[in-house]
C-alpha cells in the first residue's frame, strides 16, 4: 500500500494505482479532468493532458519534486508522494493553455451538436477556459461521413482521445478503424471506407467525450436536457440488458448504456438494445435515472422521495398530502 497526500488531503491506496484513481477514491471537485483516459479500457490515457497535476514530492524516499507537470491518468502513486491539482495556480493556468489547443481545431456548434449538455470538452472549457482564443489560422475541416448504418463520424469535432479506437479493439473485437495520418494531419478514419458492423459497435458512441460520432438514429431530434433518462432492463442474451432510456413523452428517444459519476460506462450494451428496442414494453422500467445536480440536463428533474413508511418515516404532512395529489407518473402507461 501507498500513502499519499493529494491537494492536503491523505489517502492511502495499492501500489501501482495511478495518482487519478487515486484522486478518485478522494472524490469531489479535487478530482482531475479526463478527456482520453477511460478505466475499462487498456491502453487508455495519457494523450489529452487535461489531468496533468504537479507532484511537489516525488517520494518519501525520493522528495524532490518532479520537473514537470505529469499526467495524473498514467503516472503511479509512491508511498510518501505528495500531489497539488487545484491548489497548484500552475496546474491551473496550463490546463487553461489545453483548453485553448484542444478547442483550436474544434466548431463552435454547440447550439446544433446532439453531444450538447453532455460533453465532456464543453463541461472542460466551461470549468478550465477562457472566453477568447489567440488563434487566428484557418482551422481543421473535414466533412461528415457514415461509418455505419447507425454512426456517423464528425471528424471536425475529435480531438484524438483514442477511446472509440480501444472500444472497437477490446469490446466489439473487429475494428476497422482506426488513426490515420500523423500530426495535424491525423484523423479516425476507416480504410477504403469500410463500414462499423459489429454488435457491440454503438458503445463507441457513448465513449466519445465530444461529438464526433453521434446516434444516426437520434440526430436533431432532442436536446437532452428536455429529455427524462429512466433506467431500465430487458433479458437480453448478447449483453446484460441493463441501460437508460431518454423519454420525451412517452416515446423513447434514445438508448444509452449506464455511466458511472465520471461519465464511464458500467456495462457495455449490444446494438439490438441500443437501436432496435425503442419501446416502452421492450423494457422493465427501474425508475428515474439519478443525473448529477452539476449537469444541464437536471434542470427540471427532480427525484421524487419514495412514500414508503419503512424507509422514509417522517415525511412531512405536506409532502405526503403531494404525492397523494400528484403521484409520480408511470413512464409508458
Amino acid at each position: 500500500m501507498a500513502k499519499i497526500t493529494f491537494d492536503g488531503i491523505e489517502v492511502e491506496v495499492p501500489d501501482g494505482t495511478t495518482i487519478l484513481n487515486a484522486a478518485r477514491q478522494i472524490g469531489g471537485s479535487i478530482v482531475p479532468p479526463a478527456m482520453c483516459y477511460y478505466t475499462p479500457l487498456k491502453g487508455s490515457g495519457g494523450k489529452c493532458r487535461a489531468c496533468l497535476v504537479r507532484v511537489a514530492a516525488g517520494s518519501a524516499k525520493d522528495p524532490r519534486p518532479m520537473p514537470k507537470l505529469v499526467a495524473s491518468c498514467v503516472t503511479p502513486v509512491q508511498d510518501g508522494m505528495v500531489v497539488e491539482n487545484t491548489t497548484s495556480e500552475q496546474v491551473l493556468n496550463v490546463r487553461k493553455g489545453i483548453v485553448e489547443m484542444l478547442l483550436i481545431n474544434h466548431p463552435l456548434d454547440c447550439p446544433v451538436c446532439d453531444q450538447a449538455g453532455e460533453c465532456d470538452l464543453q463541461n472542460f472549457a466551461f470549468e478550465h477556459g477562457v472566453s477568447t482564443t489567440r488563434y487566428i489560422e484557418e482551422r481543421r475541416t473535414f466533412e461528415k461521413i457514415d461509418i455505419g448504418p447507425l454512426i456517423q463520424l464528425h471528424m471536425t469535432r475529435c480531438i484524438l482521445c483514442y477511446r472509440c479506437v480501444y472500444t472497437a479493439d477490446q469490446v466489439a473485437g473487429e475494428r476497422v478503424h482506426g488513426v490515420l495520418g500523423r500530426g495535424d494531419a491525423a484523423e479516425i478514419g476507416t480504410y477504403i471506407e469500410n463500414i462499423i458492423d459489429h454488435d457491440f459497435s454503438g458503445n463507441v458512441i457513448d465513449v466519445c467525450p465530444v461529438g464526433a460520432l453521434t446516434d444516426k438514429t437520434f440526430r436533431f431530434k432532442q436536446r437532452v436536457w428536455f429529455t427524462k433518462p429512466v433506467n431500465a432492463h430487458r433479458d437480453c442474451p448478447k449483453c446484460s440488458g441493463n441501460v437508460v432510456l431518454w423519454y420525451k413523452g412517452p416515446e423513447v428517444l434514445r438508448v444509452t448504456a449506464r455511466k458511472d459519476q465520471y461519465g464511464e460506462v458500467k456495462e457495455w450494451i449490444c446494438n439490438e438494445c441500443r437501436f432496435e428496442k425503442k419501446e416502452t414494453s421492450d423494457w422493465t422500467i427501474e425508475g428515474p435515472a439519478h443525473i448529477d445536480r452539476s449537469s444541464v440536463i437536471s434542470a427540471n428533474h427532480y427525484e421524487l422521495p419514495v412514500l414508503n413508511q419503512s424507509v422514509v418515516s417522517d415525511l412531512p404532512e405536506s409532502t405526503q398530502r403531494e404525492l397523494e395529489k400528484n403521484p409520480p407518473l408511470k413512464l409508458g402507461s
